[in-house]
């Protein structure tokens, strides 16, 4: 009996615990169900919106950013390139601005170039006076020494003909400049860069490199930057030269002019360095151009000046004075001394006339030193008055100081002329 009661005890919790599933846990599980079906759905409609949302604004918003990061790079890069090479120019602006010759110019072209293209051989050819040659005027490299460019006359050079730069990769190139063959040290990289003033080419700036390895275009940059200034300042410091040449000499003969002279006697002087000063004065000058023409009294002009330059020490001071008399300055010479170098102009003139189309012509000469007078002005009145008397004595001799010459204190006797 307790057996049955035990059976119907069981099936009674197991009846119940059905209708209890059936009842709580079957709406439940329902429910679960629909719960992850929405759940898949929402999962499913997440990566196709996060798809499209990623395809239509995520990447290309990456990739406006990007692009634009790598343009403020770009920009940044360009902004330092840009200010040191205002920088470099500046600084080499402000170097040859100081050079006051056109050999510190020379120097400072050197410096840079070493600077700049530390380990590569590099030069500066310009034309000479007669636009006709090439000279080195710089060279730079490791060993001091450039690269040896062999061409001589400014027509030769392919890039001061075309006026613009030129870039060779390689020497053994079909189309490299034929001045790059052959050289020592084998095949090489190149660029040629002319050095203009006023529109023309006076020269170009070469440097070389490895072959295949021809200069960035910052390098290219700095070499046309260093060829443009250094050739305007080196064409500035030429027309100044010319300019003070111009007006520190005679027109006619190439001597100095009085002004001139008189500046540098009066420095000599202030110095306390000793001198000798002689006076010429050609000989019946005006019946020579009366005679033969003013052309042919200038000619024997320029001829007695190339005489008197030829004949003198590279200190002395050779002028005209003014028509056609001469006054010479020989520093550190008594007056003895200075007419032994005038004896020897004279006869180097009559060798001179004979050789020249010239009519025949002498010279006299009255010399003193600075023992006989302390000022620019009475050296010249006492050389003046020995000039008279060597005209009085027959023209073509030399009177200087010394026992029988003239008084300075004579008043009344004036420069001879004739």
């Amino acid at each position: 009996m307790s057996g049955l009661v035990l059976v119907g005890k069981v099936l009674a919790i197991i009846i119940g615990a059905h209708l209890l599933v059936e009842l709580t846990l079957e709406p439940l599980l329902n429910d679960l169900a629909e719960l992850q079906r929405l759940l898949v759905i929402t999962v499913v409609l997440t990566c196709l919106g996060g798809s499209v949302l990623w395809v239509l604004v995520v990447r290309p918003l990456r990739h406006m950013v990007e692009t634009e990061r790598q343009a403020t790079a770009t920009r940044e890069a360009q902004l330092r390139t840009e200010g040191q090479r205002q920088d470099f120019d500046a600084r080499l602006h402000r170097a040859l601005e100081m050079a006051t010759t056109e050999d510190a110019s020379y120097g400072i072209v050197r410096r840079t170039l070493q600077r700049m293209l530390p380990p590569h051989p590099a030069e500066l050819l310009l034309a000479d006076s007669s636009d006709a040659h090439l000279k080195r005027a710089v060279e730079a490299g490791p060993d001091g020494s450039g690269p040896g460019c062999g061409v001589d006359t400014p027509h030769a050079c392919p890039a001061i003909r075309r006026g613009q730069t030129l870039a060779f990769a390689s020497s053994e190139e079909l189309d490299a400049c034929p001045f790059l063959q052959d050289r020592p040290y084998g095949p090489c990289s190149a660029t040629c860069v002319p050095v203009n003033v006023a529109g023309r080419s006076i020269g170009v700036l070469h440097a070389v490199g490895p072959p295949e390895q021809p200069f960035g275009s910052e390098q290219v940059a700095r070499l046309e930057a260093l060829a443009g200034q250094g050739g305007a300042r080196i064409g500035m410091l030429r027309v100044m030269q010319r300019t003070s040449l111009q007006a520190a000499t005679d027109s006619l003969t190439g001597l100095l002019n009085r002004r001139t002279l008189e500046n540098r006697a009066y420095e000599l002087l202030q110095r306390g360095e000793p001198l000798a000063l002689a006076m010429g004065d050609l000989d019946h000058f005006k019946h020579l151009n009366d005679t033969h023409g003013h052309e042919a009294g200038d000619r024997a002009l320029r001829l007695f000046a190339r005489t008197l330059r030829s004949s003198v020490r590279s200190e002395d001071l050779v002028c005209r004075f003014g028509g056609e008399e001469f006054v010479l300055i020989f520093p550190r010479l008594t007056a003895a001394e200075a007419s032994d170098v005038l004896r020897r102009t004279q006869e180097e003139l009559l060798v001179a006339i004979a050789k020249g189309n010239v009519p025949s012509f002498t010279v006299s000469y009255g010399v003193t030193d600075s023992h006989q007078a302390g000022t620019l002005e009475e050296l010249l009145r006492v050389a003046d008055l020995h000039l008279f008397q060597a005209k009085r004595e027959g023209r073509n001799c030399i009177v200087l100081d010394g026992p029988g010459t003239p008084d300075e204190s004579i008043d009344n006797w004036p420069s001879v002329q004739e």
